[in-house]
């Protein structure tokens, strides 16, 4: 049976591969911050571990945990966004706020979780945005969320050099209708996740590294 761990599965697009996922009979890990969304996970039929991306000892425990475990798929969900443009100062608290949880929780992550996956022969997706992408930017909205997914892309596209085993990638989910997405975004989260599954499901070597969109478009520029 295949397995899945799903890191920062506790609403939007984290919950929905959750219950998609264990509805296909995959055997679903994932991680959450607070027992009531622990709790939301088992009654999905997940085993759900209480985790911190920010803190090392908690990371490290998860993958205590987790040693000898299969794992074929692993994504890191875990995000948030600030949404000034260039025109405003950012703060130190939202600098460290996105770019921590961001860049430094999946940084944290990888060198942890990246050698169980790779023993599995593994996908390791980590959640980016088609905003990351420096090539045709037609503003300044949501700066720092920006600069966060483009270091994010590079952490991993340079990291898959140490996981030669694993196939490592971002994954764009599209504009969805979440929390942070907004009502005014076109795609719900069932769109978004059933997309994002025909595409992981599609991966290959050659993708390595490499910024993939929720409908199958392999990004040629970043």
């Amino acid at each position: 049976m295949a397995v899945i761990l799903v890191i920062g599965a506790s609403r939007g697009i984290g919950l929905e591969l959750v219950r998609e996922y264990a509805q296909a009979g995959w055997t679903v890990l994932a991680t959450v911050r607070d027992a009531e969304a622990q709790a939301r996970l088992q009654a999905l039929g997940a085993r759900a571990f209480l985790v911190d991306v920010l803190k090392p000892e908690s990371v490290t425990a998860l993958a205590t945990a987790l040693a000898g475990q299969q794992i074929d798929l692993a994504m890191y969900v875990a995000g948030v966004i600030r949404r000034p443009n260039a025109r405003t100062v950012p703060t130190q608290a939202d600098f460290d706020a996105v770019m921590h949880t961001n860049v430094l929780g999946a940084m944290q992550l990888l060198p942890q979780i990246g050698p169980i996956v790779e023993a599995s022969g593994g996908v390791f997706a980590f959640i980016s945005s088609s905003m990351s992408q420096i090539e045709g930017v037609d503003d300044s909205y949501s700066w720092l969320y920006r600069v966060s997914k483009t270091a994010l892309n590079m952490a991993v596209a340079s990291a898959q050099h140490d996981y030669p085993g694993a196939r490592l990638i971002t994954l764009d989910p599209g504009w969805v209708q979440t929390d942070m997405g907004g009502d005014e975004a076109p795609l719900t989260v069932q769109q978004s996740v059933s997309g994002m599954r025909q595409t992981l499901a599609s991966v290959s070597d050659a993708d390595k590294g490499r910024l993939l969109h929720h409908d199958g478009r392999r990004a040629k520029h970043w």
